[in-house]
């Protein structure tokens, strides 16, 4: 059997539930993926749409009610969820309830904003009807993102399906790309801070030396 056959059959099976399981976790390279694929007949957009929403929806529900009964504990515990919890409460201060809708298009806090939303006194009602919106946006923007790269693809090439697996290396490397340059940016904009944190240590180790 063709090895293209055997591989549209396995998503027949298997993708959608593999991409309910990625755009449950995080997902916007699987989403983007999809599209693609979606593109080039192995699922369809419809359903790819849908099962995005499903799967990035019940995900934040997940994750916010998982901060509603084990937020405190979290914070506790996980340094980095604490440290995430002072900025987010920034965030929040400043765009209110609006943070819940963009809280997954936030690149490093997808997973924490919707926990510390749910520590916060936001009301679950509230935060349920956001999300939909909020998810059915995101699954709309980035399957569509994907598809849209195949139908690019397809007015350059006559056949797209002849080099679809290096369109989809080409896919995976934007990806990559893009997620350099924001961790490039954070650094950046982090590296004040670093070296502040530097010349206090360097003045306790001066302070501590014997005169």
């Amino acid at each position: 059997m063709h090895l293209q056959q055997i591989f549209k059959e396995y998503l027949e099976l298997h993708g959608y539930w593999v991409l309910f399981a990625g755009t449950f976790l995080e997902g916007e390279a699987i989403l983007l993926l999809a599209g693609f694929l979606a593109f080039q007949g192995y699922l369809g957009i419809t359903g790819v749409i849908c099962t995005a929403w499903a799967g990035s929806f019940l995900g934040d529900q997940f994750y916010f009610y998982l901060g509603r009964s084990k937020g405190r504990g979290l914070l506790k515990r996980f340094h980095s969820i604490a440290k995430k919890f002072r900025q987010a409460l920034k965030l929040i201060e400043k765009y209110g309830n609006f943070v819940a809708f963009i809280s997954r298009f936030t690149y490093g806090f997808r997973i924490v904003l919707p926990i510390i939303l749910g520590i916060t006194n936001l009301a679950p009602r509230t935060f349920l009807w956001i999300n939909l919106v909020s998810a059915l946006a995101w699954s709309i923007i980035f399957s569509l993102g994907g598809y849209i790269f195949g139908k690019s693809a397809s007015l350059l090439l006559d056949n797209v399906s002849n080099y679809e697996h290096y369109l989809v290396v080409v896919l995976l490397g934007l990806i990559f790309t893009a997620w350099c340059a924001h961790a490039w940016h954070v650094w950046k904009l982090k590296k004040p801070a670093r070296d502040r944190l530097v010349r206090i240590r360097a003045l306790k180790i001066l302070r501590r030396a014997p005169s």
